[in-house]
């Protein structure tokens, strides 16, 4: 649905019906509580709400889902941050003695932001997107998800849409979430290849060997780059484009590659020169002549915003907050399902607010369900009520994200159950 379907000014009314009826606060809970295995997680988190007219409200904290619920459904905020596990409840933060209140713990988390590429997007620029140029987001998720996987092996990886123009990735692991700052810097530093601001002309330098990690890296950025940087990017076609890769090479290889494009119209076939030219230089030089690959690393490798992942108190945007600007929801991102993740298809809060007032195809056996699960007339209301906030997000487009986050959550548990295991086994052997 496009996102002009979805008016901000339609906001203050969406979202009480949205925390009141839609957001997915069960699981939302069952994420941050981690399983209880650490005692007063969930409780030392902290949270910020930004409510309306910009309104910035920190060191929030919450003793349990349903306080959470009713703060969120009170305040109404347009978005929520998530912040870093503290050494005492944040909302005490002015009540503990100077020096004491520490940051201990966060997941690790990146945030890559389409308007860091706009020097190698022409179709876009800013805040805007398109399809063409997320595929620069699909190719960083593929780079970064697999490095965090092999070259670290964490293991609990959610990556979620941001609801405008990028995405964000939580390593949810325990070693993860337990990294010094100097760790997190150290994986973020081995994680960026593209260094250098706007007056940077070559952004990505490699040296002899390569390294396994910029190896893996290239394998996906060959997999898109004809079709996303010399198709629908056109980077050799436009005189001002070509320069700008030409810029990268060494100058006696530009001069002669010149001299070839005004033989050669089609950017396909001016790759294939550059290619050539790469092959050649790297058989004759000592040392190494990579710039084939650098120009495919400059213009596909993802680029992350450092500072997000080093800082244990930095706070990041929440999965299943609203975009004021857009209205879409920030929805965890199916990695089997990558390749055809359209953001433009998200929904927006005003359209999954439209469909609870609609029957839905299905609905039925839903109904069939709740019979059965009503057949203990004992159940209390906060159980009814909590049943009804699941059937009301199955009725709309939501569903498949939470369904999702409840995947991802049930990979997590597993490492829970062994956690808690060994807990009480050690506590047996005293």
């Amino acid at each position: 649905m496009p996102s002009s379907d979805y008016d901000s000014a339609c906001l203050p009314d969406l979202l009480p019906l949205y925390y009141r009826r839609l957001f997915p606060f069960a699981q939302y809970y069952r994420w941050l509580n981690y399983g209880g295995v650490q005692k007063n997680y969930f409780q030392n988190r902290e949270f910020s709400f930004t409510l309306k007219d910009d309104i910035y409200v920190r060191y929030q904290s919450f003793s349990t889902q349903n306080e959470l619920e009713k703060e969120m459904q009170k305040m109404n905020p347009y978005k929520i941050d998530v912040g870093a596990v503290y050494s005492h409840r944040p909302s005490q933060h002015n009540t503990v003695k100077s020096g004491t209140f520490q940051a201990l713990e966060k997941e690790l988390v990146f945030d890559i932001d389409m308007t860091d590429y706009d020097d190698v997007r022409s179709c876009c620029s800013a805040a805007d997107i398109c399809s063409k140029c997320w595929t620069l987001m699909t190719i960083a998720i593929r780079i970064l998800d697999r490095a965090l996987r092999d070259d670290f092996g964490f293991q609990h990886l959610l990556w979620v849409y941001s609801g405008r123009r990028g995405v964000h990735c939580w390593v949810c692991d325990e070693a993860a979430r337990k990294l010094s700052v100097a760790a997190r810097s150290a994986v973020a530093e081995y994680l960026s290849l593209v260094k250098g601001g706007e007056e940077t002309v070559k952004k990505v330098v490699l040296s002899d060997p390569i390294h396994p990690f910029i190896r893996e890296s290239l394998t996906v950025v060959e997999q898109y780059f004809p079709r996303y940087a010399l198709q629908d990017q056109d980077i050799l076609g436009r005189k001002e484009s070509i320069d700008k890769v030409l810029a990268i090479v060494p100058e006696d290889v530009r001069k002669e590659l010149q001299q070839d494009f005004q033989n050669e119209k089609k950017p396909e076939s001016r790759w294939k020169l550059i290619r050539e030219q790469a092959l050649r230089k790297q058989s004759t030089a000592k040392k190494g002549q990579h710039f084939e690959k650098e120009i495919m690393l400059q213009y596909c490798y993802p680029r992350l915003d450092v500072n997000v992942s080093k800082g244990v108190n930095h706070l990041l945007k929440s999965p299943f907050s609203v975009h004021p600007k857009t209205g879409r929801i920030s929805v965890p991102i199916d990695l089997k399902e990558l390749d055809t993740f359209d953001p433009f298809a998200v929904p927006t809060i005003s359209l999954i607010c439209e469909e609870l007032d609609r029957p839905r195809k299905g609905e039925a056996e839903g109904e069939e369900e709740e019979k059965s699960e009503d057949t203990n007339d004992k159940e209390n209301e906060k159980d009814a009520t909590e049943r009804r906030k699941i059937r009301d997000y199955k009725r709309t487009s939501l569903a498949k994200y939470v369904k999702h986050l409840d995947q991802f959550l049930d990979g997590m548990a597993r490492s829970w159950k062994g956690d808690l295991l060994r807990k009480s086994d050690l506590q047996k052997e005293f």
